[in-house]
């Protein structure tokens, strides 16, 4: 069950340092006591073997569900293993309470959740979460906006529409739908990551609360289109949609004063290219 913010606050300026000691001394004594847990285990597995009875691996799994487990192992083995999984854990934790996820395009995101699964992770520690964080802190902004290039960049330009240079009143999506007999669907794959980047910089940029993944505009457009499948339009407080039977989606932006934040954006990357503007 997913708590709610309490280590860092919303605009991730601050760390509750006493929330910090909580969770450190929490996973330090956790680990002690699984230790404890499987020097325990070791111990009742050579008695009941030595009497005829067998090991943990025997009569503390269900029949037919032999996996390994951990607990069933030396401690030297063990341990590094759990603490392991355990600090990725509280990384995960951390870093969604943090909100720098919701900066994040979906590339970057992505990337982060394999660094988490493949790279080596710093030991939960107080310093290291309060260095980690003052990092991100101090580079939050770049983040955002790399979010932002990166939509920005992965637009199609065979459309004048889409100017190289900035965002307009209009873009157009390839890709975004599918149409048959049956009428429209929604496509899966990077199109709809990055309408929900889209939205979610809009939403950043307009200061409000950013959607549960869960119900992000591709999500809501799914939706719609499952519901009405012979209509070609979409409307909310952001954008007016228009997709057709090629597969393109005309996204016409409702806040213009959200799109002039987004080429301010755009220009601080690449001077003089709004010159026209």
């Amino acid at each position: 069950m997913q708590t709610e913010p309490e280590v860092i606050t919303e605009h991730t300026e601050l760390i509750n340092s006493t929330n910090i000691e909580r969770i450190v001394t929490g996973r330090n004594a956790a680990l002690a006591q699984i230790e404890q847990l499987i020097q325990q285990l070791n111990a009742i597995s050579k008695l009941t073997a030595g009497i005829g009875g067998g090991n943990a691996a025997d009569w503390a799994m269900k029949q037919g569900h032999r996996y390994n487990c951990w607990l069933m192992e030396k401690p030297d083995k063990a341990m590094p293993v759990i603490a392991r999984n355990i600090d990725r854990s509280l990384w995960r934790d951390l870093m969604l309470k943090s909100g720098m996820l919701s900066l994040m395009d979906a590339q970057a995101r992505t990337q982060w959740y394999q660094n988490l699964e493949d790279g080596d992770l710093p030991v939960i520690s107080e310093a290291n979460i309060l260095s980690t964080f003052e990092q991100l802190h101090q580079s939050k902004a770049d983040v955002f906006e790399r979010g932002i290039i990166n939509v920005f960049k992965g637009l199609s330009w065979d459309y004048k529409t889409n100017s190289p240079c900035f965002f307009g009143k209009k873009i157009i999506i390839n890709n975004l739908v599918t149409h048959n007999r049956w009428g429209y669907s929604l496509t899966w794959g990077f199109r709809r990551d990055q309408l929900a980047d889209l939205e979610r910089m809009l939403f950043l940029l307009d200061d409000k609360a950013i959607p549960d993944n869960r119900g992000d505009i591709s999500i809501r457009l799914m939706e719609h289109i499952r519901d009405n499948p012979v209509k070609d339009a979409y409307e909310d407080n952001y954008f007016s949609i228009r997709y057709f039977q090629k597969g393109t989606a005309h996204l016409t932006f409702k806040r213009p004063n959200l799109v002039d934040k987004l080429n301010d954006i755009i220009v601080k990357h690449y001077p003089g290219m709004l010159a026209e503007r």
